[in-house]
């Protein structure tokens, strides 16, 4: 047990950290509903009932969609583009997809490689791209709950309003949908945008995440050089 923690304590923070904060999420989102259901003299919800409604699934799948679209879009980029000196980056001259060679697949798969990596045809397409496929799956389904969850606020409000209701199509079309989302996409990609380019010149000693720290600023990684 102690070797497994050991091995995966990156993984198991940040799982703690995660159902941390979506726990403390719940507490206070619920007492912020109750505060705006009081100011329009409607009863309080339970926090199940809260937990289960769309109003908290639309801020949870909001976050969700963004963070994967990130993920999806920067393990995309990596493949074409570098930026010389960061460590988020191969080097220059290393861009595309790399050989069968450099990627141990097909006949140049070693004895301890995945077993679909020493496959071919669908199978090691579908294991070469397994890690963007997923998470572009991750961010649809995640976007497609906003959308879904989103809706029905947007309804349960116009009803209030005596508003007309709408359609899913007109919601994901409208001010309201696309504020909500591109707030989330550009903090992302600055965030993503800002790593690339402050770890060139930056260092933090011991993260996987920087450079060595008397590594030159132009050098991209330190292995292979």
């Amino acid at each position: 047990m102690r070797r497994f923690i050991r091995d995966t304590g990156l993984s198991l923070v940040f799982l703690a950290i995660f159902i941390v904060t979506l726990v403390a999420q719940s507490i206070v989102g619920h007492a912020y509903n109750n505060e705006e259901l009081a100011q329009h003299g409607q009863p309080p919800v339970g926090y199940l009932d809260f937990i289960r409604s769309s109003e908290f699934l639309v801020d949870v799948a909001e976050n969700w969609q963004s963070e994967f679209l990130q993920f999806f879009l920067f393990i995309l980029a990596t493949v074409w583009f570098v930026q010389r000196g960061s460590p988020e980056s191969k080097k220059p001259g290393d861009e595309g997809v790399g050989t069968d060679e450099e990627q141990l697949v097909g006949a140049y798969a070693r004895a301890d490689s995945p077993r679909w990596a020493r496959a071919d045809g669908v199978r090691l397409r579908l294991y070469s791209n397994s890690l963007l496929l997923t998470m572009g799956a991750i961010f649809f389904l995640s976007w497609l709950a906003q959308a879904l969850a989103g809706h029905v606020v947007a309804n349960e409000e116009n009803a209030e309003h005596g508003l007309p209701l709408e359609t899913l199509g007109d919601y994901v079309v409208s001010p309201e949908f696309w504020n909500r989302t591109l707030q989330n996409w550009q903090s992302e990609f600055l965030a993503v945008g800002a790593m690339v380019a402050l770890s060139i010149y930056l260092r933090q000693r011991g993260s996987s995440e920087s450079k060595p720290v008397g590594t030159p600023h132009a050098v991209s990684a330190e292995e292979g050089e």
